[in-house]
């Protein structure tokens, strides 16, 4: 039986090339998307076809561009014509606090966290119900209250949320769809000075950041089972949600 496939957006870099590297070492085929990342995607992707030719794909692809998802779709499936899960990883985040949000701003940060995850989703349906596959989404803990100066990426992540139950009883019992919510895995690319880091450790109970090792752990657990699993978002974020989320 030939090894499933996955497809990963966002795989280039920081967490999405973690996952990625995981599911490469467990035997996965991948199809991995980027955007703007073209040398490390493809450093990455000659990385692991080093040790097995013939198991990865890119794909590149602005997921803003919501009218070419279903063909994003369709050449995702045509790489190894077969796909056995999804992994909408790619995400678009920056400050844009309230008094300065622009109507492209709210555009750019809803279409990548959220509507693209949906209408790949979508496109993606038939293939993985005719595979009983299924779909991971990275979510995040700030989805539920919000992130100060942070409104439309907050507002996104929690749509993204809600796409990730509502789909789970959509497409029961053929696909699960279950969520990853990070919290402090990586420090962002804006950033933090001293202080803010310092407040952020402060409130994580585990007293540290995460490792994308982490999310990568999480998302070959959610994808091997166990099949009664569905509908369900995981907080890896050191306890830090179970103690209320202070500013960042």
């Amino acid at each position: 039986m030939p090894p499933p496939v996955v497809l990963i957006t966002g795989a280039a870099r920081r967490i999405g090339a973690e996952i990625s590297r995981r599911l490469h070492e467990q035997g996965y085929r991948l199809v991995l998307h980027y955007h703007r990342s073209e040398r490390e995607a493809r450093a990455l992707a000659a990385g692991l076809e080093l040790s097995r030719p013939g198991s990865v794909a890119l794909l590149q692809q602005d997921l803003s561009r919501l009218d070419q998802l279903n063909a994003l779709a369709d050449r995702a499936v045509g790489c190894f014509g077969r796909l056995d899960a999804l992994i909408n990883n790619a995400s678009t985040f920056y400050p844009s606090p309230l008094g300065t949000i622009t109507p492209a701003q709210w555009l750019e940060l809803s279409a990548t966290n959220a509507a693209a995850p949906l209408l790949l989703s979508q496109a993606l349906v038939p293939e993985l119900r005719h595979r009983e596959g299924c779909i991971i989404n990275l979510v995040d803990i700030h989805g539920e209250k919000g992130l100060r100066h942070h409104l439309p990426y907050s507002m996104a992540k929690n749509a993204l949320a809600t796409l990730t139950r509502a789909l789970a009883a959509e497409l029961a019992p053929q696909v699960r769809v279950n969520g990853i919510a990070p919290g402090a895995i990586i420090w962002p690319e804006h950033e933090l000075d001293p202080q803010q880091k310092e407040k952020v450790l402060a409130s994580i109970p585990m007293g540290r950041l995460g490792s994308p090792t982490d999310i990568a752990d999480t998302a070959l657990f959610l994808l091997k089972g166990p099949g009664y699993l569905t509908g369900q978002i995981i907080a890896l974020d050191g306890g830090r949600s179970s103690q209320g989320l202070p500013e960042a």
